[in-house]
């Protein structure tokens, strides 16, 4: 049996515990694998794979597959953010947002999306046909809007919400967000 690492200096000792028990053989990051047998929606449906797999790619800065502890850190941070905004609006504590509470999650975040993609946004992430989707869902439509907004910029360079793009990089900007 192994003796348990002490945390980074300044870390918190409780996440650095919950890190090194996602870390399962103990190299010291995290695969997606890893993460998604600790995450569960309202405690029950295991997270989308899909949903791990880009938030993991999120916060691996370094491109390894992996996240190490600041990366999880960081990571832990948005993912209570993000289920504290999911949780205001799950108003029947059902496990599921809706149409309008979507919206206005959204909005929380800095997206005044028009209705047309938030209905796009619900028919794409609501996994069980319900119209209403679960947190795990949530946080893949809050990645996928935020890389896609950050490739945006990239290239709008004089930030008029303007972009003018050939093919080529149509391609780069919408498959580098996958």
């Amino acid at each position: 049996m192994s003796v348990p690492r002490p945390p980074p200096p300044g870390a918190d000792p409780m996440l650095w515990q919950y890190f090194q028990a996602v870390d399962r053989d103990g190299n010291g990051g995290i695969t997606a694998d890893e993460l998604q047998r600790v995450l569960f929606n309202n405690g029950q449906i295991p997270f989308n794979e899909e949903t791990v797999r880009l938030m993991v790619g999120m916060f691996d800065h370094d491109q390894s597959g992996t996240i190490n502890f600041n990366e999880f850190s960081r990571l832990w941070q948005h993912i209570q953010e993000w289920y504290g905004v999911f949780n205001n609006f799950d108003m029947d504590k059902s496990g599921s947002i809706d149409k309008n509470e979507l919206s206005r999650a959204f909005l929380i975040f800095g997206y005044n999306l028009p209705e047309p993609l938030i209905d796009l946004l619900l028919r794409k992430y609501d996994r069980f046909g319900r119209g209403s989707i679960t947190l795990d869902a949530f946080i893949q439509c809050c990645v996928t809007i935020r890389s896609l907004t950050e490739s945006f910029q990239r290239f709008d360079t004089d930030r008029d919400g303007w972009i003018n793009l050939d093919y080529h990089n149509f391609l780069h900007l919408v498959l580098a967000n996958r």
